[in-house]
């Protein structure tokens, strides 16, 4: 369960929104697998030079109600970082010691030693690293799909090979692979099958990925459901968006109805 609030489709503030909403997902006991904020929608509403600091704030307030509602549920905070060595380290820290959550995105593209600091912060907290493979964004063809000139390997496979590399090292290293490219999911799943790499896919709901089919690629690959985790964002928190209306009355309800339809589509059985 994504949480990326909008404020300007929401019926009260965010902290009060999921309030409301944790709560009634308690009373009819429906819980995802995951929680995933991603920061851009928080800091985005931060004013720090005026000393304003509504979203960090409001992020503060969910994972605090998190670690207290869904102590067993985990928080991957969504940040996709990743910079030389010592900046990284930094960020590391910041994702999982200012903010505390169990495991968080990093891109690959600036090679090991940037990643290794996340790798190790994780492992020191018995937390995870999710490493972008092959995103659901359409512009992630761009450079995700080149290939080399000489094995005609493609980026997001020497992506998934750098990845697996780190696994071996660093157990429990994941991978953000989208939900929008199937034929690319099938090749990266068949290819990690073996390692058991946490799977972070994104892209279903708005994004126009569907649960039901990528269940059935990794059903094909043989993978493990223990270890994925299919990610929905605004098709649960505010699905009205995508028709540019104003939240219903019941907005309580269609929330919890869209989760328990996406738990229903993501079911392996």
């Amino acid at each position: 369960m994504g949480i990326d609030p909008v404020p300007e489709y929401m019926p009260m503030n965010t902290t009060g929104f999921f309030e409301i909403l944790f709560q009634e997902m308690i009373r009819t006991d429906t819980l995802p697998g995951a929680f995933k904020p991603n920061l851009g929608f928080f800091s985005c509403l931060d004013k720090p030079r005026e000393g304003i600091f509504t979203g960090s704030k409001a992020l503060s307030q969910i994972l605090d109600m998190l670690d207290t509602l869904f102590p067993d549920i985990p928080v991957i905070l969504d940040y996709k970082r990743g910079d030389i060595a010592r900046s990284s380290a930094n960020y590391a820290a910041e994702g999982f010691s200012a903010w505390g959550c169990d495991s968080v995105t990093v891109s690959p593209w600036m090679g090991g030693d940037s990643v290794e600091p996340f790798l190790r912060e994780a492992a020191s907290k018995d937390g995870g690293v999710y490493i972008l493979n092959r995103t659901s964004n359409p512009g992630g063809a761009d450079f995700q799909n080149l290939k080399e000139k000489n094995t005609g390997r493609t980026m997001y496979r020497i992506a998934a090979e750098f990845i697996r590399k780190r696994a071996e090292q660093y157990p429990g290293t994941g991978a953000v692979t989208g939900a929008t490219s199937l034929r690319e999911l099938s090749e990266i799943t068949d290819f990690y099958r073996d390692g058991e790499i946490p799977l972070l896919i994104p892209g279903v709901g708005s994004q126009g990925g569907s649960a039901k089919e990528v269940v059935a690629v990794l059903k094909n690959s043989g993978y493990k459901p223990g270890i994925v985790r299919i990610n929905v964002s605004s098709g649960i928190t505010h699905p009205w968006a995508k028709k540019g209306v104003r939240p219903p009355e019941n907005w309580r309800e269609v929330c919890i109805e869209n989760l328990q339809y996406f738990n229903r589509e993501a079911d392996w059985r």
